[in-house]
């Protein structure tokens, strides 16, 4: 196997799935310890840590949305390498700008946005390229349903933790759910790890299929089976793991800052019934390989605890601007990836 261009351009993909991979980790690590270090249960420098271990662990977990991304809202066999290049550099522009912005939007989207994008301007066979049901099924139609299940599923469970505390005193309410929120925190962080890393997954199984299919090439079998079927390597698991433990052991404080002080003040108890319900829905999505965003429940499910107290409670112009995050990152993504392809065209001819 020559390395030539195409076998560079592999190896850009690769790289910029895993620098993908680890602004994802510093980007959504507020899903994960926000509230953990808004109620003071840990420390700032011990709750990126723990996050970053039971990231690296949920990343290990599956490879259900992997395949959804790599096979499922894309025909595999008419992706060509400069789609999934286009489709990498949107998602990765659109992140490093709402983290600088400091606003929680959703990696998943970006990156789903950016891959549809490009898609669908590569060439005139391209919106037949895209899967429109299982975007609408997998995509779409969880982006409206997971953030009103959080922000209901939240409201009960928060209603029902303080019918069963309200005689309790509220030092001793602290200490209990001041334990018991590590746990739910442990499986926030396994929750965002197990669904968040295979969206990385997913792309660079994706361009290795690919490359895999061109003259000449054949892969070693541990690299990438030479089946000319979807298939996500031990290798790339284990590298998209550890990109996103990193990316969450660097922090991402701005987002922390919004999700954990800005929106809510919270206490344990809201911790805990915030990352017991959101991690819930989340690995409930992952099993069934929906790409969910976990900053939308996340965000949801603190703003339903939140409007337990009473609605004024939750700061809604902060949280206006989360919305509108939300709203326009398939859209935003999608043209500037297809910008970026239809550049990528027009130079190449």
């Amino acid at each position: 196997m020559e390395f030539g261009p195409d076998f560079l351009m592999l190896l850009a993909i690769i790289i910029l799935a895993l620098v993908f991979d680890y602004i994802n980790g510093f980007h959504d690590a507020a899903n994960a310890i926000a509230t953990v270090v808004a109620t003071k249960v840990m420390t700032p420098r011990v709750a990126v840590f723990f996050g970053a271990v039971f990231n690296f662990a949920g990343a290990l977990m599956s490879t259900e949305v992997a395949a959804t991304i790599g096979k499922g809202i894309v025909d595999s066999h008419a992706i060509t390498m400069p789609i999934v290049l286009c489709a990498l550099v949107g998602g990765i522009t659109w992140n490093l700008l709402t983290w600088w912005w400091g606003l929680p939007s959703s990696s998943s989207h970006a990156l789903i946005g950016s891959l549809l994008g490009a898609t669908f301007f590569a060439s005139n066979e391209g919106p037949k390229n895209i899967d429109w049901t299982v975007v609408m099924e997998k995509i779409i139609a969880p982006m409206f349903t997971s953030p009103v299940m959080g922000f209901v599923v939240g409201f009960l469970i928060m209603t029902g933790l303080i019918w069963l505390v309200f005689r309790v005193h509220l030092h001793k309410i602290n200490q209990i759910f001041a334990k018991l929120q590590i746990i739910s925190a442990m499986f926030m962080a396994l929750s965002h790890g197990n669904n968040d890393a295979q969206k990385s997954m997913g792309i660079i199984a994706l361009a290795l299929l690919t490359f895999s299919k061109m003259p000449g090439v054949h892969f070693p079998e541990w690299f990438f089976p030479n089946t000319g079927e979807f298939h996500v390597p031990l290798w790339v698991i284990i590298a998209c793991a550890s990109m996103i433990a990193l990316g969450t052991l660097s922090g991402g404080w701005k987002i922390i800052h919004t999700l954990g002080n800005k929106m809510l003040k919270l206490q344990p108890i809201h911790g805990f019934a915030a990352e017991a319900t959101a991690s819930s829905i989340i690995l409930a999505a992952s099993h069934l390989g929906i790409p969910l965003s976990t900053t939308h429940v996340i965000t949801s499910s603190i703003m339903g605890v939140g409007a337990t107290k009473r609605l004024s409670a939750v700061k809604w112009g902060i949280v206006s601007n989360i919305l509108w995050a939300w709203v326009l990152t398939i859209p935003l993504t999608f043209l500037f990836s297809g910008m970026l392809m239809c550049v990528w065209s027009f130079v190449s001819r």
